[in-house]
Formats: structure tokens, sequence, C-alpha cells
């Protein structure tokens, strides 16, 4: 990769969302291209759709408990409780029939968090 290909993809790394997102709109105008439809012909497009992806970057997280295993139930329920407001009865409810969403529109902070704390008491967690 040459030296001018390098820095600006270390540049495109560094963009905020609304940066991305301008910098698309505003190939789009300059180059006379549709990036929506855009097939990867040429490096620009290529360029481009890779920036688009980076624009459309997932923000709501959904945390899925996907199994407890007994002996760490107690454990797994008193970290549920904890990460939540839900009574002893709710908690018990969501640790049964698995697996079953945990928390859903999460932010990757939250669903990051309490994925740490439910494995740490020993459930297996999956983010959405």
């Amino acid at each position: 990769m040459s030296k001018n290909t390098t820095e600006i993809i270390e540049k495109l790394k560094s963009l905020t969302l609304l940066e991305a997102s301008e910098l698309v709109s505003e190939i789009e105008q300059t180059f006379g291209v549709d990036t929506s439809a855009a097939v990867a012909s040429g490096p620009m497009l290529t360029a481009v759709a890779a920036v688009q992806e980076a624009v459309e970057e997932q923000t709501s997280f959904e945390v899925i408990i996907e199994s407890v295993p007994d002996d760490k139930r107690v454990a797994v329920l008193k970290v549920i409780r904890a990460l939540t407001s839900l009574g002893l009865r709710e908690a018990k409810e969501l640790t049964s029939g698995l697996p079953k969403t945990f928390k859903d529109s999460a932010s990757k902070e939250e669903a990051d968090d309490a994925k740490q704390k439910l494995e740490e008491a020993g459930a297996t967690i999956k983010i959405k």
C-alpha cells in the first residue's frame, strides 16, 4: 500500500460518525456517484463503501443470556438484580427457559459491562 493510501486510511479510522457521513455525502456530490447502490468497482467506490459501512455502525445492542449452570444460578441472579430493578421472582423467570434477552437496546458500553459481570458470575452471554 502506498504512503498516501496508508495516510488516508488512518485519517478515515479517526473520523466520527458525523464526519464520516459528511464525507460520504461530499464524495457522492464531488464524483457524481450514489454509494447506496454502489457495486465495488474501482478503488474510490470501494473506499466510499467502507466509509458508509463505518457510518452505519451498530449503536444498539441486545444482551442475551444463553445458559446458566445450576451451580452458578444464585450468583447470576444476584448480578441480574444488581444490574436491573427486577425482583427475585422476575430474575428467576429470566434465567429459566433460556436463551432469553436480558437487555434490549443497550449501548455498547452497557452491553459489554453486563456481559462481563454476568460471565464472571457464570452465565454464557451473547451480544447481538
